[in-house]
């Protein structure tokens, strides 16, 4: 059985951890690992039902996400999360609980301003938060602390998405997680 890890994305609402997620899952799966993806959005809607976005509901989600990570990790699994997961301390609580059982964490951290979100916004949801529409939206009038040590940063607003998935992957071979790949 192939060592399982948790490879978490964090970033704001539209930086692009579910466009990453989806490229990475299927690379890792063709290099034989089996692999789960956690995203925010369908976690919320199935595992998390009925959680505000306050502080505390927004931590107890990141932790139900941990909590499965942490399981699928110890089973073989690459869990891979796409998770706003605003608060540092709780991000950096969820990796000493999976990293605690053996299992590797792997933070990558999807930067994008906050001008080119509101631009990329087909919802409107930044534009509503930047003109005070929309009251505790992550990054504009709620906290977003970014990682300070994440083992990969990707900026979405200039690196493309082929580019982004090289570069997570390559750190991944570097960490020991992902053979190298040979030369054709």
């Amino acid at each position: 059985m192939s060592k399982g890890f948790t490879l978490w994305f964090t970033g704001m609402s539209g930086a692009g951890k579910s466009t990453l997620s989806e490229p990475i899952a299927e690379r890792l799966r063709a290099a034989g690992h089996k692999v789960e993806i956690l995203d925010g959005d369908v976690v919320r809607t199935h595992l998390s039902k009925g959680l505000s976005f306050s502080k505390e509901d927004r931590d107890i989600n990141v932790r139900r996400i941990g909590f499965v990570s942490k399981l699928l990790a110890r089973n073989g699994v690459v869990a891979v999360t796409a998770a706003i997961s605003p608060y540092r301390e709780v991000r950096d609580e969820v990796r000493q609980t999976i990293t605690e059982d053996g299992a590797g964490f792997v933070e990558v951290y999807v930067h994008c301003p906050v001008e080119v979100l509101a631009e990329r916004d087909v919802k409107g949801l930044y534009k509503k938060a930047l003109a005070g529409e929309i009251t505790s939206f992550t990054g504009v009038s709620d906290p977003y602390e970014a990682p300070v040590n994440p083992e990969v940063v990707v900026d979405s607003s200039k690196d493309s998405v082929a580019d982004s998935v090289d570069k997570i992957l390559e750190k991944l071979r570097t960490l020991g997680y992902l053979a190298a790949e040979k030369a054709a």
